[in-house]
């Protein structure tokens, strides 16, 4: 009889947390290594924020919230999601979570029975396939490449139903394409979903601000299913919160109250002092902290340029999030330098150990044939980051 559960034994690690800690240790060995490999923002927290934080320390708050969260810091997100998505949502359909991870799973665990079929459109976040398995689920993968700027069709959404479809998992703005959906797009999924009343859509917006188009749409501003929607989002990426461990759900009554019964039962309350802060980070306007999307803006040009120069590479310019997902297909079945390539994560790791730049495979994210890099770094790494893979694969080519 083995000591771990079946549970755990079925999960992988993140495959991005493997890229950077051999990142990390090959640095730790006097390797000149450039890693792009986490979805973190580079940026220090701006000081509004750290102000209400310390605030929060002052005036004592070190005891236990309430399991959603404050009722302030709800009141905040309802004005938010108001304010920037036109979507109402009262203060009791908000669950504040530990990172928006939880607020996932939180979802995926009040609806998910074992066997049940969650759709993924691939490429997917990492986690998401992951978390169904934990929660006992089977991911669906529904495949998008590169010619389609990596999105699914609502003709492909409603082929991969079946009578055993609870959930349709996606993030737009996508992480890790770096796409996003556009009105009309979600509005065609979402006639689909409607159709399926038994499916919840689980709509990841972490990445909602970093968006060099437009606005973000949400799918829960379509009335036919928005009490089939559960909006994820959270404080890490806009407001370079990472380690605060923030995130929300806003939910129909019935899912939320559901997600804080989870919640209650695992973590409770958020951490207090970062839960005052976001307070203030939600009231303040949003160009206030424009600064950090403008600067992304510009790392991503410069990347685009330097990255349409390195052979066998076929790159989209991304319209949002801070990352590339380049198509390496070129290079998958040859051997360069001695080393198989496979796919796309034997690719990463040969990039890694020649190149000394960090990136993450495409397979943990559904697309084999890609990769993904983060531009949240400094413009100097971004440059000698490709003028290292420029050099490198030039010499198979």
């Amino acid at each position: 009889m083995s000591k771990l559960s079946d549970r755990v034994t079925r999960l992988g690690f993140s495959q991005t947390f493997v890229m950077s800690n051999k990142a990390r240790e090959m640095k730790a060995n006097g390797i000149d290594v450039i890693s792009l490999t986490l979805g973190e923002p580079d940026f220090d927290v701006p000081d509004n924020i750290k102000q209400a934080a310390f605030d929060a320390i002052n005036q004592n708050y070190s005891h236990y919230s309430p399991v959603p969260g404050f009722l302030e810091l709800r009141e905040a997100i309802s004005n938010k999601l108001k304010r920037d998505n036109n979507l109402n949502y009262k203060p009791t359909q908000i669950c504040v979570s530990n990172g928006a991870k939880q607020a996932i799973i939180n979802v995926l665990a009040a609806i998910i029975n074992d066997g049940d079929e969650v759709l993924l459109p691939a490429p997917y976040w990492v986690s998401y396939d992951e978390m169904v398995k934990m929660m006992g689920g089977n991911s669906v993968m529904i495949a998008t490449s590169y010619v389609n700027d990596f999105k699914v069709t609502a003709e492909q959404l409603e082929e991969a139903i079946t009578e055993k479809t609870k959930a349709v998992l996606f993030s737009s703005p996508c992480n890790p394409s770096g796409g996003y959906y556009t009105y009309d797009e979600l509005k065609s999924l979402a006639k689909v979903i409607a159709k399926y009343p038994q499916i919840t859509v689980i709509s990841d917006e972490i990445y909602e601000y970093i968006n060099y188009e437009t606005k973000t749409t949400s799918i829960a501003q379509f009335p036919e299913v928005y009490e089939q929607t559960a909006v994820i989002n959270g404080m890490s990426k806009a407001f370079a919160m990472t380690g605060w461990r923030i995130g929300y759900s806003a939910c129909p009554e019935w899912l939320a109250k559901a997600c804080e019964k989870i919640q209650g039962q695992m973590t409770s309350g958020a951490n207090t002092v970062a839960q005052r802060a976001s307070i203030v980070a939600l009231q303040t306007d949003p160009s206030e902290y424009k600064y950090m999307i403008d600067a992304f803006k510009i790392r991503r040009d410069l990347v685009y340029d330097l990255m349409k120069e390195i052979p066998g590479f076929k790159v989209l310019l991304p319209k949002a999030a801070f990352y590339f997902f380049p198509d390496i297909s070129h290079y998958i079945g040859k051997t360069l330098d001695g080393t198989e390539i496979k796919d796309a994560d034997d690719f990463a790791m040969f990039i890694l150990e020649k190149a000394h730049v960090g990136c993450v495979g495409g397979v943990s994210f559904g697309s084999p044939e890609c990769i993904r890099f983060s531009y949240a770094a400094s413009e100097d790494d971004l440059r000698e980051a490709m003028r290292r893979i420029k050099e490198l694969l030039s010499k198979f080519n």
